[in-house]
C-alpha cells in the first residue's frame, strides 16, 4: 500500500517543494515525480534553475524526450497531462487528486496555508483516509528545514 506524507500549511509551497526535492536527491539519491497544474510547475521549474550551484537538482518536464525523462531524478508533471512517468515518489502539489496515485511506493501532498489550498487538502486527506490509507503529517514548522 502506498505510504502518505501530508506536508501542510507550508506558506511557500514552491519553496518547500525545492527544498524537499533537493534533499531527497542528494541525501537519497531518489526518483520522483512532481504533479501541480501549469503555473505552480513553471514556479518550480524557475526557483528549482535559481538554487545555488551547488544546491541544483537536476529535472525536466515530463513532455521531453524520454531519454531525458528517463535520466532526470525529478520529472515535473502538468496535472492535466494524464499520463504519469515510472518513479517510486509522486509528489503532489496540485488542488485535485494525482491520478493513479496508488501506483507509487510513496506520496508526498503538499498543502499551502491558503484557505482553498487547505480545503482541497482536506477533500484528498478524506479520500485517503476513507480507503485506509494511514496519513503521516507534518506540520509547517515555521522555517525549520525540510
Amino acid at each position: 500500500m502506498t505510504e502518505i506524507d501530508g506536508h501542510y500549511n507550508m506558506p511557500d509551497k514552491v519553496g518547500y517543494a525545492c527544498r524537499l526535492l533537493r534533499k531527497a536527491v542528494s541525501a537519497h539519491g531518489a526518483r520522483l515525480v512532481v504533479v501541480a497544474d501549469a503555473a505552480l510547475l513553471e514556479a518550480i521549474d524557475t526557483a528549482l534553475w535559481t538554487l545555488s550551484p551547488t544546491d541544483f537538482v537536476a529535472h525536466c518536464r515530463g513532455d521531453d524526450a524520454p531519454s531525458i525523462v528517463e535520466r532526470s531524478p525529478v520529472v515535473l508533471v502538468d496535472s492535466a497531462a494524464g499520463a504519469l512517468p515510472d518513479r517510486p515518489i509522486l509528489v503532489n502539489l496540485g488542488a485535485e487528486l494525482p491520478a493513479r496515485f496508488e501506483r507509487f511506493e510513496r506520496l508526498i501532498d503538499i498543502v499551502g496555508s491558503d484557505d482553498a489550498d487547505r480545503q482541497a487538502g482536506r477533500a484528498r486527506w478524506r479520500h485517503y483516509k476513507d480507503r485506509g490509507y494511514a496519513i503521516r503529517t507534518h506540520a509547517y514548522a515555521g522555517g525549520a528545514n525540510t
